[in-house]
């Protein structure tokens, strides 16, 4: 039997672009660990013509969990500007907080 992340790889391969398939693909190397690689492609979802909100948010606090505040305060900036610029008020405070609970650099 595939596993989960078996069966996202293969539907990516017929549909290389599906933005859902990537970030999902992303989550579940974090969950088995791969975080180069979850990383890797969450980076890649926000850099798409239209950015992936989500994908800043989950990169901040993936690389939050892996004490890399730095980066994380970084993403969540970006997150927070893109998630404005896309109309999305919603994610730009809960972005917000989350970078309140980071503390100040």
């Amino acid at each position: 039997m595939s596993t989960r992340r078996e069966k996202i790889e293969a539907m990516l391969a017929d549909d290389p672009g599906d933005t859902f398939l990537r970030y999902s693909l992303a989550m579940e190397q974090e969950k088995e660990g791969d975080h180069d690689a979850s990383l890797g492609g969450l980076h890649a979802l926000t850099k798409d013509e239209n950015p992936y909100v989500p994908a800043f948010f989950m990169a901040a606090q993936q690389l939050a969990r892996l004490n890399r505040i730095d980066e994380a305060r970084t993403y969540i900036r970006d997150g927070i500007e893109q998630a404005r610029t896309q109309g999305d008020t919603h994610a730009a405070g809960e972005m917000s907080e989350f970078l309140m609970s980071l503390g100040s650099a």
